[in-house]
């Protein structure tokens, strides 16, 4: 029963940031990944149809008897975490909660910044769990829609990322924040890029170093950790272009992906 697998899923290829850092806490522990490559980005989508695609993703996680799953996308969990777990009868977690607890106890000066898509700054969910922590702590928010495109065609290190980055950050900057938020699990893959931006005093959180510690420990406390020693498998799925995912993601796992296989999401 243990040695069922984690379900992983985001709108694309970001939630490898969060499947990145599951792999160095729970090495031992079976992946299956879905990434809804066709219909990305979430970010400007209604409540609705976000809440059909996470649902989809959910169905079709739960169809590879997955025993607890990441919603590995800052949209998908600020528009419908908690549906999610009043629908499934399964641990399922977020990732904005563990962004906003680091950035509270990060900042110096309490003046934090948060990046990510339209839907995560305008549902204003860092904001609140940040405040649920420190009300005093001041928040600067702004969304950057491009980054997901421009992460999502295998750009992150170019000057286009460079230009959209000054482009977006700029103003942030001068609002005397210490610590800046990657409120988009596509984000960490612009993080060289947006750290030659906003400079060295800046400190970047990445929200999927701390998803990973919830992860364990909530495996942990419902006694459903791997416990055999059987190789390890690590299974990807998209709901399109399986060719342009392998290469982008084998250049920021560092690894061969092999397999990378078609789902037609919208059956689920």
């Amino acid at each position: 029963m243990n040695d069922r697998p984690i379900g992983v899923f985001d709108s694309g290829l970001g939630g490898l940031t969060v499947l990145k850092e599951i792999t160095k806490i729970l090495p031992n522990e079976n992946i299956v990944y879905f990434g809804d490559t066709a219909r990305v980005p979430y970010g400007p989508r209604s409540k609705e149809t976000v809440m059909k695609y996470t649902f989809q993703a959910i169905n079709f996680l739960l169809s590879k008897n997955v025993k607890a799953i990441v919603i590995a996308c800052n949209t998908a969990t600020a528009r419908c975490l908690k549906e999610a777990n009043e629908k499934y009868n399964i641990p399922i977690i977020g990732v904005i909660e563990a962004g906003a607890r680091t950035a509270a106890y990060s900042t110096k000066n309490k003046i934090v910044g948060v990046i990510g898509t339209e839907g995560t700054i305008n549902s204003k969910a860092y904001n609140h769990e940040i405040e649920k922590i420190d009300k005093n702590i001041q928040i600067v928010d702004k969304a950057c829609p491009l980054f997901v495109p421009i992460v999502e065609e295998g750009w992150s290190n170019t000057d286009v990322a460079t230009l959209t980055a000054k482009r977006y950050l700029e103003d942030l900057t001068k609002e005397g924040i210490d610590s800046l938020v990657l409120g988009c699990t596509h984000y960490p893959l612009l993080k060289r890029t947006i750290g030659e931006v906003v400079g060295e005093r800046i400190k970047l959180v990445n929200p999927a170093k701390e998803t990973a510690k919830d992860l364990k420990q909530i495996l942990e406390n419902n006694s459903i950790t791997k416990e055999s020693d059987e190789p390890v498998s690590y299974e990807y799925y998209v709901s399109d272009v399986p060719g342009r995912f392998a290469a982008i993601a084998e250049e920021f796992l560092n690894g061969k992906i092999e397999n990378v296989k078609n789902v037609e999401i919208q059956k689920y």
